[in-house]
């Protein structure tokens, strides 16, 4: 049987030209067809400022700031209008691609992209664009670099303006990577011609020049600095605290157990000083996580920690659990680093995750530690005791430092748990 013929798509409601720094004359036939036949065309000034006028002869309507929130009532102005939207490079890179198509939906979009920035700055440079980790400052603290840090990688920065180099070097000089080598790239792509200019981080003084710039550092940690892994379990030291810390080993098996994957969404309750938190956000940059600590100082703390470790993005609600946790997304995993004993906790954790979310909880004293033991009964997982000896010397001699035991359970929610009532204190 011949089947009935599909229905004939409908037509995008937007399309989107990328244009590079070398305007008309780098635009395909087909991006320059768009643009001819367009009544309205929206984009930054700049990028309105690239089209001749003899050849688009669209209404230009310049982006409002800030620009998200008024791109629905954009599109609902000009519906039924032939509508192009301008964006630099790839559209889809960073750029309003990603949110045309959230808010109209991809059938809704057609996209015609040119090279972006990095194509650009690879070329230049000669690095391989699949071994260049891409970090975007655009609309976004600079603190977000320094998760990409590590000695010998290659990470292309994407400049928000004039003033980022600057803000760069700063920031790898404080980091322990002032001997990276930096290169600025100003306007890639351009007719009128490119400017490049190098120097090292600790050592840059360059003022500030053309805001469509792109920093290539070649990452070169200085021998004195801490050194920060790719792994969970970061050396104490990287961490500002008043004792209140989830250690190393302990926090990487903590870590191990919570499993996180790309685009989940963690509670760390009892932040301390954010470490579990931390190292979430830290295993991919699509990670979510927030942090709730009752003591503001505390709190406070967190995000200087988040900050420095270059997840900025860690949301820290001051408040005690669990009426903090009310307002909170739902979780894919919850870590419980304190306060295990206040009424109700374990409840609204366990009932806040979905079917297959984890929660993982740790205690050093015997009443949590029986709560523990119950929750373990009613619903399986594992409970296991975290035990770490630590080599100190003893006279002339080296002996073992005990650290306190700790207790943790572990378990992946069911389908079985679902309404599973209230577990009694042991």
């Amino acid at each position: 049987m011949t089947p009935p013929p599909s229905a004939t798509p409908a037509p995008p409601v937007v399309t989107v030209v990328g244009i590079g720094a070398d305007g008309w004359p780098g635009l395909p036939e087909s991006s320059r067809s768009a643009l001819r036949a367009a009544e309205v065309v929206i984009g930054g000034p700049r990028q309105l400022a690239l089209l001749p006028d003899t050849e688009c002869l669209a209404e230009r309507v310049p982006w409002p700031t800030p620009l998200r929130p008024a791109v629905p009532g954009l599109l609902a102005r000009y519906a039924g209008r032939r509508l192009t939207v301008l964006a630099s490079g790839d559209p889809m890179f960073y750029g309003i691609g990603r949110t045309l198509t959230e808010i109209a939906g991809p059938a809704a979009v057609r996209v015609l992209p040119q090279p972006s920035s990095v194509s650009h700055a690879c070329a230049r440079l000669g690095w391989p664009v699949e071994e260049t980790e891409v970090v975007t400052l655009v609309g976004r603290p600079a603190d977000r670099l320094a998760a990409a840090l590590h000695d010998g990688r290659r990470v292309l920065v994407l400049s928000a303006g004039a003033d980022t180099p600057a803000e760069v070097a700063a920031l790898l000089t404080e980091r322990g990577f002032g001997p990276s080598r930096m290169t600025v790239l100003e306007q890639l792509g351009a007719e009128s011609g490119e400017a490049r200019y190098e120097g090292v981080a600790a050592e840059w003084d360059r003022a500030p020049g053309d805001p469509l710039n792109v920093v290539a550092v070649a990452c070169r940690r200085a021998p004195d600095a801490l050194r920060l892994g790719a792994v969970p379990g970061l050396p104490d030291a990287a961490y500002e605290n008043d004792g209140q810390l989830t250690k190393r080993h302990v926090r990487a098996a903590t870590l191990a157990a919570l499993a996180p994957a790309p685009g989940e969404l963690l509670w760390d309750v009892g932040g301390g000083s954010g470490s579990i938190g931390v190292e979430w956000l830290r295993t991919h940059p699509s990670c979510r996580a927030y942090a709730v600590e009752r003591d503001p100082a505390r709190a406070e703390r967190i995000g200087r920690n988040a900050a420095r470790l270059g997840v900025p993005r860690l949301t820290v609600v001051t408040g005690p659990a669990p009426d903090a946790l009310a307002q909170l997304p739902a979780p894919d995993a919850v870590f419980i680093g304190g306060g295990l004993t206040a009424p109700g906790l374990l409840e609204r954790c366990w009932a806040a995750l979905p079917v297959g979310g984890r929660l993982v909880a740790n205690t050093v004293t015997l009443e949590s530690e029986a709560l523990l033991a119950a929750w373990y009964r009613r619903h399986g997982g594992e409970l296991v005791r975290l035990a770490v000896a630590h080599a100190v010397p003893v006279g002339g001699f080296t002996g073992w430092r005990q650290a306190m035991p700790v207790t943790q359970w572990s378990a992946t929610k069911t389908s079985e748990s679902l309404g599973a009532g209230q577990v009694e204190q042991a």
